[in-house]
């Protein structure tokens, strides 16, 4: 699988998870992400994927300062039902991250390492995409991103137009691919850590 060369220069994201620990699969459970994961679950990469990636490194530093975070030990609620929008697709990378699922997800062994419930729809909080919350402590974050300062480049349109009429030749669906991941780059790469993108507002638990 060949991906842009920007992913590899993308924020990554650590955690720990207690389950892959236990079975083995991996030592201390330490699980390192990257943005091509996130990718992969997705089965595509636009500034929605990378958003989502984004908004969950930042609402898992702030959680867990300066330690990786506890896979299987957080709470999503998102704000919108599973069907709105692009919810699911932003779900599916939360859980990617944080292991949280919903009815679907792993019920546990002996009481142990539930993950199924810890993902929830309809949070009905307009102001933020979802919240994350610790299962341990209860501290949490609501989190949410605009997109303004990484506007899409002014040609954008009428190159999707061209890229997707029938006839489109190679060189007019490769410039609107080009343009689409300049987007994704300049968010990951200029844009991950900037408070006015990738918002993160603490909560009272």
């Amino acid at each position: 699988m060949s991906l842009p060369a920007f992913f590899a220069d993308a924020p990554r994201v650590l955690v720990r998870d207690p389950l892959a620990e236990l079975l083995g699969a991996a030592d201390g459970g330490l699980i390192e992400y990257s943005y091509a994961d996130a990718v992969r679950v997705a089965g595509h990469s636009c500034p929605t994927v990378a958003g989502a990636y984004l908004m969950a490194r930042a609402a898992l530093r702030a959680l867990y300062p300066g330690v990786p975070a506890e896979r299987g030990a957080i709470v999503v609620t998102m704000s919108q039902g599973e069907g709105e929008g692009t919810t699911g697709v932003i779900s599916q990378v939360f859980t990617l991250l944080t292991g949280a699922a919903a009815d679907n997800g792993f019920h546990g062994i002996g009481g142990r390492f539930v993950r199924h419930g810890l993902l929830a729809f309809d949070g009905g909080d307009a102001g933020c995409v979802a919240s994350f919350r610790r299962s341990d402590t209860g501290a949490a974050v609501h989190v949410s991103m605009d997109l303004t300062d990484v506007p899409p480049a002014p040609q954008m349109r009428s190159l999707m137009g061209r890229a997707l009429a029938v006839d489109a030749s190679v060189a007019e669906r490769s410039a609107f691919a080009s343009a689409w991941q300049e987007r994704v780059r300049r968010l990951l790469l200029e844009h991950a850590d900037d408070g006015n993108v990738i918002r993160v507002e603490r909560r009272a638990k």
